[in-house]
C-alpha cells in the first residue's frame, strides 16, 4: 500500500519536517524568512490561456472550475491574475492619484478587490502582477507619494526605462532618494488592502535587485502574508539574492510557444515539447537553490486541455514529473472550464503531487543523449527516481544503478504514476520508454525496517 495519506497531507499544506536533501548537496542557508512558501505554490495563472484579455468574469470562472473539478481538494488553491489588468494611454500606464497603475474598469468593472473577495469566498488565494519602476504618467503629472511630502519626480531616474511587456514607459526608481521605498510601500499596502495573497513581479534582472529588495520589504511591512514570486529568466549568478528576498524565481523564459493562431501567438497550442524539455538543463543547474521558503519556478504547467496544448499525453506526464521532481510551483496555465479527463487524472494523482510537495529538489544523475535520470531522497529515507526519454522518436531503454541513486544492494520499487508495487529489484532499475515518456518510482532500500515491513505486505 502506497503511503497516500502522508502525501495527501503534504499536498494539503500540512507542515512536516524539512526533507533531507540528497547526499552531497546542500541548500544555501539564507532563505526568505517571510513565512511563505514552505511548500511550492499550487494553483492557476491567467497568462498562458487567457493571455492579454483577462476579465472579472474569466477569473471567476476559473476559480469556480478549480473548485468544481476537485483540483482545490488536491492542493491547487492559487488563482493568479497576470498582466493586462491595467489601463493604458498613449504615454503608458494610466495612474491613480498616487502614481500607481490604474485598473482597466472595462475588464474589471467592480475592481480588483471584488475579484479577490470572490476568490477568497471559494476558499482559494488570489494572486496579482506588477513590474519594477514608476510609470511615465506618474512622473509627468508629478503625483504625490502617499503619506509623504515627496512626489514622483523626486524618485524617478528618467534616463533609464524599465522592462515592461504591456504599456511600456516605466522609468527606473532611484532607491537612494527619499520617498522611493515609501512609493513601493504605498503600492504594496494597496495590494494588501485588495486581498492579494501572491505577487508576481515580472521583467526582473540583475539590475532590479534594488526593486526586489524594496518590494520584499514592502510586502512584509503590510502585515499580510503574501507569497513573492520573481519573473522571468533570472540570472543564476544572483540566485542567493533571489533566495534571500523572494519565494520563487523563474529560471528560464516563457514555457509558452506563442505559436497559436491568435494575436501575439495566443490560442492553442499553448506550448511545445522543445519549450518544456529545455527545462531539464535549467532545473539541473538551479537545483541547489531550492528549498523551504524559496523554489525554482519552471513556469506554468500546461496540463488540463489534452493534446491541443501542444504535448502528447506521454509528454504531459513527463512535464508534470519534471516539475514535481524539481519541487517547482505547480501553476496551471490551461482552461480549467474545459478540463480533459486524461489530464484531470494526472492532476489529481496525489502520489505525483506529493513528490512535488515533499520539499526536495531532485538532482540529475544520468544525462546521456535522450536518456535522463533524476533522484531525490525524502525525509523518511526513501528515494524517488524519475527516468525520462526526452527524444521525439524511437523507444529507449533508460537504466540507473542504485549506487547512483545513493544506496547499495536491492530496492523495493513502487510505480508512482500507476500506484502498482513492482517488488524488490537488485542493484539497478531499467525501463524501456516511448519518446517523451517517463517512469517515476519510489524505492526503499531493502535493508531498512520499512522495507522489511513492505516485503511482508507484498509476499512473493
Amino acid at each position: 500500500m502506497i503511503r497516500i495519506r502522508a502525501l495527501t497531507a503534504a499536498v494539503a499544506g500540512v507542515l512536516v519536517a524539512a526533507a533531507v536533501p540528497l547526499v552531497g548537496t546542500t541548500h544555501p542557508a539564507a532563505a526568505s524568512d517571510n513565512g511563505q512558501a514552505v511548500r511550492p505554490a499550487m494553483g492557476w495563472s491567467s497568462w498562458s490561456f487567457v493571455r492579454r484579455q483577462p476579465t472579472e468574469a474569466k477569473i471567476k470562472a476559473q476559480a469556480d472550475a478549480l473548485v468544481a473539478s476537485g483540483l482545490k481538494d488536491h492542493g491547487f488553491v492559487h488563482v493568479n491574475l497576470d498582466d493586462f489588468w491595467q489601463k493604458c494611454d498613449s504615454n503608458g500606464f494610466t495612474v491613480d492619484s498616487y502614481g500607481r497603475w490604474a485598473v482597466d474598469t472595462a475588464k474589471f468593472p467592480d475592481g480588483i478587490k471584488a475579484v479577490a473577495d470572490y476568490v477568497h469566498s471559494k476558499g482559494l488565494k488570489f494572486g496579482f502582477y506588477v513590474t519594477p519602476g514608476i510609470a511615465k504618467n506618474a512622473v509627468t503629472r508629478n503625483t504625490p507619494i502617499e503619506g509623504t511630502s515627496y512626489h514622483a519626480k523626486d524618485i524617478a531616474d528618467t534616463s533609464k526605462t524599465e522592462k515592461n511587456y504591456n504599456c511600456k514607459n516605466m522609468y527606473y526608481i532611484d532607491y537612494s532618494r527619499p520617498g522611493a521605498q515609501e512609493f513601493v510601500n504605498s503600492w504594496a499596502e494597496q495590494f494588501a488592502s485588495w486581498g492579494v495573497d501572491y505577487l508576481k513581479i515580472d521583467g526582473v534582472g540583475s539590475q532590479d535587485v534594488p526593486d526586489v529588495r524594496a518590494w520584499s520589504q514592502a510586502l512584509r511591512g503590510t502585515g499580510r502574508p503574501i507569497t513573492f514570486g520573481l519573473s522571468n529568466n533570472l540570472p543564476i549568478a544572483d540566485a542567493p539574492t533571489w533566495r534571500q528576498l523572494a519565494n520563487s524565481w523563474r529560471t528560464q523564459g516563457d514555457v509558452e510557444c506563442y505559436c497559436g493562431p491568435g494575436d501575439n501567438g495566443s490560442g492553442y497550442p499553448l506550448t511545445d515539447w522543445p519549450h518544456v524539455s529545455a527545462r531539464f538543463n535549467t532545473a539541473a543547474s538551479w537545483q541547489p537553490y531550492a528549498g523551504p521558503g524559496g523554489w525554482n519556478d519552471l513556469d506554468s504547467l500546461e496540463i488540463g486541455n489534452g493534446d491541443q496544448v501542444g504535448l502528447t499525453a506521454d509528454q504531459r506526464r513527463s512535464h508534470l514529473t519534471l516539475w514535481a521532481m524539481a519541487a517547482a510551483p505547480l501553476l496551471l496555465g490551461t482552461d480549467l472550464t474545459r478540463l480533459d479527463t486524461v489530464d484531470k487524472a494526472m492532476l489529481t494523482n496525489d502520489r505525483l503531487l506529493g513528490v512535488d510537495q515533499d520539499g526536495v529538489a531532485a538532482k540529475r544523475i544520468v544525462n546521456s543523449g535522450v536518456k535522463q535520470v533524476w533522484s531525490k531522497k525524502e525525509s523518511d529515507g526513501r528515494y524517488v527516481v524519475a527516468l525520462f526519454n526526452t527524444g521525439t522518436s524511437g523507444s529507449s531503454t533508460v537504466s540507473v544503478n542504485w549506487s547512483q541513486v545513493g544506496f547499495s544492494g536491492s530496492g523495493d520499487v513502487t510505480d508512482l504514476w500507476s500506484g502498482s508495487h513492482k517488488g524488490v529489484t537488485a542493484d539497478s532499475y531499467s525501463a524501456t520508454l516511448r519518446p517523451g515518456e517517463t517512469r517515476l518510482i519510489r524505492v526503499e532500500p531493502v535493508d531498512s525496517p520499512k522495507a522489511a515491513a513492505a516485503s511482508l505486505r507484498y509476499p512473493g
